[in-house]
C-alpha cells in the first residue's frame, strides 16, 4: 500500500502533472505508478522526466542503460525498479537472464559493460567518493568522459526512483522481481 496518494488516473494527477503524464501514456501507452506517484509534484515529475530523456539520447546505449538501473536497484533493494528494469531489459534492451542476473550482483558478462556497471557500484556503495583507480578502470575499458559523466547521471536517477518507490511504498505493475532474490 503506497505511503502517499497514487491517482488512479491522469485526470485525478495535480494539473500541472497531467500533460506529463499524457506524454509518458502516449510514449508507453500506460502511465505505470512511479509516474503517477511522482506526479504529486509536477515539478518532480518534470525533472525526472528531463533527465531521463536527456540520457536516452546520450552515448551510453540502451543495454548499459539497462544494466546500470539494475545494479543500483539491486543495491538499493528496490523491488519496484528490480520488476521494472528486469521487464525492461529482457523486452526492451533484450538483456538474457544470465547478464540480468551478472548485473544485479554488480557486473556483466560483457568485458565493457562490465567496467560501466562496477563503476556504478563503486559510485552508490562509496557514496560518490571513487577513486582514481575506479576512475582510470572505466577509462581504461574504452569510456569516453561523456559517458563516465552519464554514468553517474544515470545512478543519480536511479537512486531517485529507487528512494521514490522505497520510501513511498509504490505498487509494482511489472511481474515481480524481489532484491532479495539475487
Amino acid at each position: 500500500m503506497t505511503r502517499i496518494s497514487l491517482p488512479s488516473t491522469i485526470a485525478a494527477a495535480p494539473v500541472l502533472a497531467q500533460p506529463l503524464l499524457e506524454g509518458v501514456n502516449n510514449l508507453l501507452g500506460s502511465v505505470p505508478n512511479l509516474f503517477r506517484l511522482t506526479a504529486n509534484s509536477p515539478a518532480a515529475l518534470e525533472g525526472y522526466l528531463g533527465l531521463n530523456g536527456a540520457l536516452s539520447k546520450g552515448a551510453l546505449d540502451a543495454q548499459t542503460r539497462e544494466r546500470i538501473a539494475l545494479a543500483v536497484a539491486q543495491l538499493n533493494g528496490c523491488n519496484y525498479c528490480l520488476s521494472a528494469h528486469t521487464y525492461l531489459g529482457k523486452n526492451l534492451a533484450k538483456l538474457d537472464d544470465g547478464e540480468i542476473a551478472a548485473n544485479r550482483n554488480g557486473g556483466s558478462t560483457d568485458h565493457k559493460a562490465n567496467a560501466a556497471v562496477g563503476f556504478a557500484v563503486a559510485l552508490v556503495k562509496k557514496r560518490g567518493q571513487v577513486s582514481e583507480t575506479d576512475v582510470q578502470a572505466v577509462k581504461d575499458a574504452g569510456y569516453s568522459e561523456a559517458e563516465l559523466v552519464e554514468i553517474v547521471a544515470h545512478v543519480a536517477l536511479n537512486t531517485l526512483t529507487n528512494y521514490l518507490n522505497e520510501a513511498f511504498g509504490t505498487p509494482i505493475d511489472f511481474p515481480v522481481v524481489s532484491a532479495a532474490a539475487a
